[in-house]
């Protein structure tokens, strides 16, 4: 199948991953190349060549120290630069022979188009509803040229008011290359991710501490404001940042600790970290928001549906004590990228032969 990928243009699609978007949007294209499908990848010229990418925005602007792209005195001439480099790409698209369109731009623009293009569209809904997208999802819907996928049940519902179906592919993670960690060498906690107020970095370090335990924290600082005010105070011996850490040493990191706090304080849609820890057999502590509740079962986790470190505290008591096989079994048979892979396959199918 000759499959046209379109990237999210905020970063380049290349590691170390910059999210979750990006580390999707990269697994799935080496994962299709791989499986003998000719892929094109229309992407920021940044991203990784081996991943065949036709370059439709440049990064010479793209800023290699705070890993964006978005500066204020610039936002309105990146949203012009973003438009225009998928309404070109959509004029020509047509014409480069793909029998589906993968669309993961989050971006008004593809939609939009899709209803002058013939070639088929399968786009994936990796956010809440966000207005651009609604609208243009609005005008779309009269032709009801695209096909939408949802990364989790609670995303999909989110969107029900603006779509009359909406499928769900959760997403996945390479099982094989996290090490199933049996007992833990450590006696602390983890949590992984990026260091921004949406993930709740201040909570899980609160409740780490009102549980007893020392916390180590990984990740990149995404909001400089968020972690002078908020994280930076509640630094003390029981802390340690660790920044940004390459795949090994997370293994290492999350395999070995007695449980990982995933604290989100927005409706996730999916959060990789939850198959992470799972597959590394790290039991999840957590908040109750979004795609999670989903994704952990009673027996692999304890959520709380408050934000409050005490209650988080408790929920550390118990996954401390769960059944670390039973974690990796939950991400084997849900989680894994395969099985991801083999249903955006058989959706792509079914997408195309509908066509035809």
């Amino acid at each position: 199948m000759n499959i046209g990928i379109i990237a999210h243009l905020k970063h380049p699609i290349r590691r170390p991953y910059m999210g979750g978007l990006e580390a999707f949007t990269y697994e799935v294209t080496k994962r299709l190349i791989a499986r003998g499908h000719t892929v094109t990848l229309y992407a920021s010229e940044l991203s990784d060549p081996d991943l065949n990418v036709h370059v439709i925005l440049t990064d010479v602007d793209y800023d290699r120290e705070t890993l964006s792209r978005f500066r204020s005195h610039e936002l309105s001439e990146d949203f012009i630069s973003t438009h225009h480099a998928y309404l070109e790409l959509m004029q020509d698209i047509d014409g480069r022979q793909h029998d589906i369109i993968f669309n993961n731009s989050l971006n008004y623009v593809p939609l939009t188009m899709s209803t002058v293009t013939a070639t088929p569209m399968v786009t994936v809904l990796h956010t809440p509803p966000i207005f651009e997208m609604k609208r243009a999802m609005s005008h779309e819907r009269k032709t009801g040229r695209i096909r939408y996928v949802s990364v989790s049940k609670p995303n999909a519902l989110a969107w029900q008011p603006f779509l009359n179906n909406c499928e769900v592919i959760y997403n996945g993670v390479d099982i094989s290359l996290w090490k199933f960690h049996p007992k833990p060498l450590g006696d602390y906690l983890v949590w992984f991710g990026r260091i921004h107020p949406d993930k709740g970095t201040h909570i899980a370090i609160q409740a780490a501490r009102l549980a007893g335990y020392p916390i180590k924290v990984a990740g990149s600082i995404a909001d400089s404001h968020y972690f002078q005010t908020y994280v930076e105070p509640l630094i003390d011996k029981d802390v340690e940042l660790l920044g940004n850490c390459n795949h090994e040493m997370l293994n290492e990191l999350i395999g070995n600790a007695r449980c990982s706090l995933i604290t989100p304080c927005w409706d996730e849609p999916f959060g990789l970290v939850v198959a992470e820890s799972l597959a590394c057999g790290t039991p999840v502590a957590g908040i109750s928001r979004g795609a999670l509740p989903y994704l952990v079962s009673p027996g692999t986790g304890c959520l709380t549906s408050s934000n409050d470190p005490a209650e988080l505290a408790g929920c550390i008591e118990s996954a401390v004590k769960m059944d670390r096989s039973a974690c990796r079994r939950q991400a084997e048979e849900n989680l894994d990228i395969e099985r991801m892979i083999d249903a955006y396959e058989s959706l792509f199918s079914d997408t195309v032969s509908k066509v035809a």
